[in-house]
């Protein structure tokens, strides 16, 4: 197991719209959504009714099937509206804040066994910030896994930067850890480019690792491919820096406080920056959006489409905003040059200017069509597999196959780029998600 990890293959994909580092508002929002549709695997239970008044940290639902689960809500205020959708399936429980930001006392203690420290996560609601791999879902309860993994950055179109996010958090950062590190060894990776000021080369009681290299490789599915690859039958946990800092800010001061900056980026944002605010915050409230807009809450590659009526994620601290690509081009790939299109390959002449940043949209210039079997996917996939024949296998449902050529080890976001780069324009991320869902269905 190496502490230095330089990644050579990947791609960073150069669009405008990076966010100065700067808080530009802080929002109090009205209303404030808890969303069950944010946690895979999640069958939530209500535990509220309209008109109930709740603290930061109260219960608002639970999962069915694991009770001892719990989701809370991020403000104190009163139960305003529950969304339901087709068959009265939960969307939301929108809460109406008053302003107060009264919390549930949780005690400043830090736990003693792994037991204690499992409890509290439920109580507070910040279990559902484990991610158990495979598959991506809620951790369970009756699993211990072999390692929690935390990528302290990422490499993502326009990402946040979390040394600009969770500057002064270095405390909560390390109880979070101590926390985490009761219940398995916890690895935790920096980025080389600012190894010299982060926060997080700091941090004790976990494993360090210092990454390089183009996206992916911030990705912590891809660190966890060379540090501690997931064989059948094993699991391990993830957890972001934005959660680990919250289940530290807990243990510190037994009160839970989800306030996070979020990253508003994107060539159509009218102002780029930070903005400082909850989980479930409105997106309108965030960040003004116009006609033609596309907010995508996360980053280009991976991000949910929120619409402009849409709601802040519980794992989210980026919004993308994006013009929506409905005009068609003349001769389209056919054109000898085209200097506002970035290429991944050498097809136009993007490659000579490799600092130039794009006024990217949503327009994918054409739609599926044959696979064409290339080399691209190998070029942006730092990981040992073999991602053309992996995708292939979820394509068939081939279960055996996926498990030969590495479904325990992906998640969708792992293979983003091949969306990116793929000449026959087929949703990867889809197929992959696909592939997982089959393995839940039958490997249960």
């Amino acid at each position: 197991m190496s502490n230095n990890l330089a990644l050579k293959k990947g791609l960073d994909i150069p669009v405008k719209g990076a966010a100065a580092r700067e808080v530009i508002k802080t929002v109090s929002a009205d209303i404030v959504a808890v969303k069950p549709t944010d946690f895979k695997g999640l069958v939530p239970r209500l535990l509220v009714k309209e008109g109930d008044h709740v603290l930061a940290g109260s219960p608002v639902m639970a999962d069915k099937m694991r009770p001892e689960i719990l989701f809370t809500s991020p403000v104190s205020g009163t139960v305003n509206q529950i969304v339901r959708g087709e068959k009265r399936k939960l969307l939301a429980v929108l809460v109406k804040a008053d302003g107060k930001q009264e919390s549930v006392d949780f005690g400043a203690k830090a736990p003693e066994t792994a037991a204690d420290a499992k409890q509290l996560l439920l109580n507070t609601g910040l279990w559902g910030a484990l991610i158990q791999r495979p598959y991506g879902i809620l951790a369970g309860l009756d699993v211990t896994p072999k390692a929690i993994f935390v990528s302290s950055f990422s490499t993502a179109p326009l990402a946040a930067d979390t040394d600009f996010t969770l500057d002064g958090k270095l405390l909560d950062i390390q109880a979070g850890v101590n926390l985490l590190s009761k219940i398995a060894p916890v690895h935790l990776s920096y980025n080389k480019a600012v190894e010299a000021s982060t926060l997080f080369h700091k941090v004790e009681n976990a494993v360090l690792h210092v990454v390089s290299g183009k996206h992916p490789a911030g990705n912590v599915g891809v660190q966890i491919s060379h540090i501690a690859p997931i064989q059948k039958g094993e699991t391990v946990w993830t957890v972001s820096p934005l959660l680990l800092a919250a289940i530290g800010h807990v243990v510190n001061t037994g009160k839970l406080d989800l306030s996070r900056k979020v990253a508003v980026t994107g060539p159509a944002a009218e102002k780029t920056g930070y903005v400082c605010c909850y989980p479930g915050t409105p997106v309108k409230e965030i960040t003004p959006v116009m006609q033609d807009v596309r907010v995508i809450g996360g980053d280009v590659l991976t991000g949910e489409n929120l619409g402009a009526e849409g709601y802040l994620g519980f794992f989210q601290d980026q919004l993308t905003l994006l013009r929506e690509g409905y005009e068609r081009e003349w001769f389209g790939w056919a054109k000898p040059f085209r200097p506002k299109v970035h290429s991944a390959s050498w097809c136009y002449f993007s490659w000579l200017t490799p600092g130039k940043k794009y006024d990217m949209d949503t327009n994918l210039h054409g739609g599926p069509r044959a696979f064409v079997e290339t080399k691209c996917f190998e070029d942006v996939t730092p990981m040992d597999i073999f991602p053309i024949y992996l995708i292939k296998a979820c394509l068939a449902g081939d279960i055996e196959k996926m498990e030969k050529f590495g479904i325990y080890e992906v998640l969708p976001e792992d293979l983003a780029l091949c969306d990116y780069v793929d000449p026959s324009k087929n949703e990867i991320q889809a197929i992959i998600q696909k592939g997982i869902d089959l393995m839940i269905k039958e490997m249960a």
